[in-house]
Parts: C-alpha cells; structure tokens; sequence
C-alpha cells in the first residue's frame, strides 16, 4: 500500500510532545501504537520509534531516546483502550518509557482466537481489510539516525489500519462467540510477566552438541564475556561474534591465544579486535571449579515427554490422551491448541494430576497453572475424560493374559 502525502516528521522535543499528547486527547475511540526497536542491531530492546494513531487525531511519531519519560501520554489516555498488534512483544519497551495501557486489544492475538491460519499484520490487514501493506522494513535498524522517509511511512502506516483491523476483529470473534474469550486473554497479557531466563547461555544455538561439562563451562564464559561486551558497546551479539563461532571454540579448546586467532571458524567482526577478551574467557572456562552439568537444572518440571514411556508410563498414557482431546476442541472451534491451553499446562497437569480425578479437580488444577477461566471451561472435561481413557486403557492392558 502506498499512499501521496507530506513528509512525515518525528516529534523530539518537549513541546512537540504536549502537543501530540493534547491532540490524541482530543480525538476519539481506541488509540493504536506501536513500537519499532533496533533488534539484531542493537543489545538493548528500546523502542527507537513509538507511533500513535487516534480517530479524530491523526498519526504522530515519536522519539523515545529524545524525549525521554513518554508517561503523560499513558496519563492523559490511561481510560482509553490501547491497540496494539502482538503486544507481548512491545509492552516491555513501551513500559521503559512510562507507557503502560490499562487495556488492550491485540489484533495479533485476536485473528489466532478468530481461527485465521496466518496472523501476521500484513497477512490480516491484507485478508480483513484488503490492503496490500509492504513489511520490507520490518527487520530495519530502527536505531539509524535520521529515519528515511519510506521507513517512516511503513510505521504510520501500522497503526493507522490497526483500528479498522480491530473492528473487523472484533467482528468476527463477537459473531463466533469468542469475544469474551479474546478480552481474558488480552487481560492476560497484560498481567504475565516476562519470566526471568535460568542459565540464558544454554540458549546458545547448537549448544547441545557439546559433550563435556569442560566445553560447556568454556561456552559459559565465552557467552558471558561476549554479552558483557554487547551490553557496553549496545551491540546485538551476534554482530560481534556468532554463536556458531563461540561454539567452534568451546568445541576445539585452543591451547593458546595464537592457536584461537589461527582457528578459521572464529568469525565475527569482534572476533580479532577483541582476542584478549576471548582468550580470557576460554581460560576462565578452563579454571572454572564448578563446570556445568551437562543438562539444566529445570526449575522442578516434568522430564522431557520423549522420557515419560519408561519412567512414567501412566504420565504418559494420560498426556497422550488429552493431547488427543485438546487437539479436538482446537479443530473444532478453530484455535490454535497452543493459544486453547498451552503445552506446558497440560504438561504438567498429565504428570501430577489431582487425587481426585473429576472435573472440577481437574479445573481448580488448571487454574492453578495460570488457565483463564475459558480455556478451562472447554477443557476440563475433555481432560478429566482423557485420564480415564487412559487409566483403563492401562488396566486393561495389565489385565491381558501373557
């Protein structure tokens, strides 16, 4: 979609932002924002760019780094229903600014609900409202000073269709029955906190080909010192070097800082220039007293599914089970069964089920595991029937003649 209009300014100051702020004000019905931040550029996931849209208002784009405390503008609309598209992802860079909706409506969220097999903003825009809009600066470095007009276009352009997307929404899920079903999980997203990472090295790609705690304890320091520096340089680490090249380290162990500057699958642009600091890291692997054990922790979960036939066959039988009976509620209302109860939940519920094996155990245990008040309503009791199945399809199997 492209459109001929005048060249689109990014409010700086303060002035200019009291008076956007009084404008939106001014306008009315839901405000639409979005956030565009500067990942696999930048370490940090501030918002670079915040662009509001308001019926009656008009579109206004703003400078987080130049203004600074954005609050005023959550202040002086905080009543006001916010529209944002996957807002899991941009709450945590909006609230950095002082931005904090009371309540939203995610378009992102609400076309899974509605049952739309691709959700992407360009795929519903296109499929709801019938307009071709481009994404090809999707993946910009948003951090990139001053901001090209065509850049600048695409993100007014994001939040000027976000209400008419929300309408039709909104639409489709109130004709389906689902609207309630939306706002708890919209509710939800703004209550869920960002879960804090345990041993965020481990999330090294392709980590779990290494076989040694020695190796593992040299990924450690290596990731660690490379995220120390991608934190004081505000530089995504992958730019300065590649997991696949911490790893070919962790992997060969070098024998010296020669050996590491000799090894040619140590790529990166900080690779050389910053060769003291690598070296230093193998070392602290290598002297490290409490290398790490092979497989995390966990933080008291289950064991991995691909486990449960052998230490625990009736975990097992019963998560198979009510697999089959999540999945069959998921296909006939048409939602997707990671947003109908997510895996974990079921997860666990299959390996410590309630004592008391009814449906309103089966409820209480799910709310327990964070399930809204309507994905329990559609599965408990297809869930309570699953164990069941499963607990006599296992008697029965016992009770076979050899």
């Amino acid at each position: 979609m492209a459109l001929d209009r005048a060249p689109l300014d990014v409010i700086e100051g303060a002035d200019g932002f009291r008076s956007a702020v009084a404008a939106l004000a001014a306008g009315h019905g839901p405000v639409a924002i979005d956030a565009e931040r500067a990942s696999g550029f930048r370490y940090s996931q501030r918002a670079y760019l915040i662009q509001v849209f308001r019926r009656g208002a008009g579109s206004f784009l703003f400078d987080p780094p130049a203004i600074g405390d954005m609050s005023a503008l959550a202040t002086t609309l905080g009543d006001v229903e916010w529209i944002l598209h996957a807002a899991s992802q941009d709450l945590a860079c909006l609230r950095e600014v002082g931005i904090d909706p009371l309540r939203v409506f995610d378009t992102e969220l609400g076309a899974r609900i509605a049952g739309l097999p691709r959700v992407g903003l360009g795929t519903v825009v296109e499929e709801l409202l019938g307009i071709h809009l481009a994404k090809e600066h999707s993946a910009a470095d948003w951090s990139t000073r001053p901001l090209p007009q065509s850049w600048l276009l695409y993100a007014a352009l994001d939040v000027e269709l976000l209400p008419d997307l929300r309408d039709a929404l909104a639409a489709i899920l109130e004709a389906d029955g689902k609207l309630d079903w939306a706002w708890q999980e919209f509710d939800a997203t703004l209550e869920r906190e960002t879960p804090t990472r345990i041993d965020p090295w481990r999330r090294l790609s392709g980590i779990h080909a290494l076989r040694s705690p020695r190796a593992l304890a040299v990924a450690r320091a290596l990731w660690t010192a490379r995220d120390d520096y991608a934190r004081e340089t505000d530089t995504a680490p992958g730019r300065l070097v590649p997991d696949a090249s911490l790893l070919s380290v962790a992997r060969a162990i070098p024998e010296s800082k020669r050996a590491l500057a000799g090894m040619r699958e140590f790529t990166g642009r900080a690779s050389r220039s910053q060769l003291d600091r690598w070296w230093a890291a193998v070392e602290l692997g290598l002297a490290d007293p409490a290398p790490p054990a092979l497989r995390a922790s966990g933080d008291g979960g289950p064991p991995p599914p691909r486990v449960w036939s052998e230490k625990n066959p009736e975990a097992d039988a019963r998560l198979r089970h009510a697999r089959g009976a999540v999945t069959e509620v998921s296909e006939r209302l048409s939602i997707p069964m990671e947003n109908l109860l997510t895996p974990e939940s079921l997860r666990r519920l299959a390996w410590s089920p309630p004592a008391d094996g009814s449906v309103d155990a089966i409820a209480e245990a799910l709310g327990a595991l964070g399930a809204r008040p309507w994905q329990i309503q559609l599965t408990a009791a297809p869930i309570a029937e699953a164990f069941v199945e499963a607990r006599q399809g296992i008697g029965a199997a016992v009770a076979e003649p050899s």
